[in-house]
């Protein structure tokens, strides 16, 4: 199938849907923190905490999976997106390295449906057209040589992101 087909945009709340796996831009505690990382943290209850600190953390651009406890996923995978620093400190690799180690994860986990937010484009300042980008074309690079995730889901807390990916998704496929 082509990979277009198995992806998405949508616009919405990550930590209502139901899917197999949501990815977490985390911080590299991996304790919870602001934006969607608090809203998942919350979401999930107190036992999400409790493992994310057994594990004892996540260097950026690398990716951890736990329990998805309250949510109505069965996984979250948490990725650490690079803060911005005006694009000289290999923050275009690392978030890559975001979308590769998070579908990896969701491979070996037998995810059939993943669900992404703006990695590093919230707080972390990375431009969100630049990022979108990035999700897209990693994530079409990923799919072209995988049978699983079936579905990946992009989803945008606003209707300007999500024009913002779907203007990215039709750049990365025309």
């Amino acid at each position: 199938m082509d990979p277009r087909d198995r992806m998405e945009i949508v616009q919405g709340d990550i930590t209502t849907l139901h899917v197999d796996a949501i990815v977490n831009a985390a911080n590299e505690s991996l304790l919870g923190g602001g934006g969607v990382d608090g809203a998942i943290h919350r979401a999930a209850g107190p036992e999400l905490l409790a493992e994310s600190r057994a594990i004892g953390g996540c260097p950026t651009g690398e990716a951890r999976i736990t329990k998805g406890y309250r949510l109505h996923a069965r996984w979250v995978i948490h990725t650490v997106g690079p803060v911005w620093q005006g694009g000289r400190s290999h923050e275009d690799e690392l978030l890559a390295g975001c979308y590769a180690n998070s579908l990896t994860l969701a491979r070996e986990y037998d995810v059939r449906t993943i669900a992404f937010p703006a990695v590093s484009a919230g707080v972390y300042g990375f431009p969100m057209e630049r990022a979108a980008r990035i999700a897209i074309k990693e994530t079409k690079r990923f799919l072209d040589d995988s049978e699983l995730p079936e579905k990946v889901a992009f989803v945008c807390f606003s209707r300007r992101a999500e024009d913002i990916y779907q203007q990215a998704m039709d750049e990365v496929f025309n």
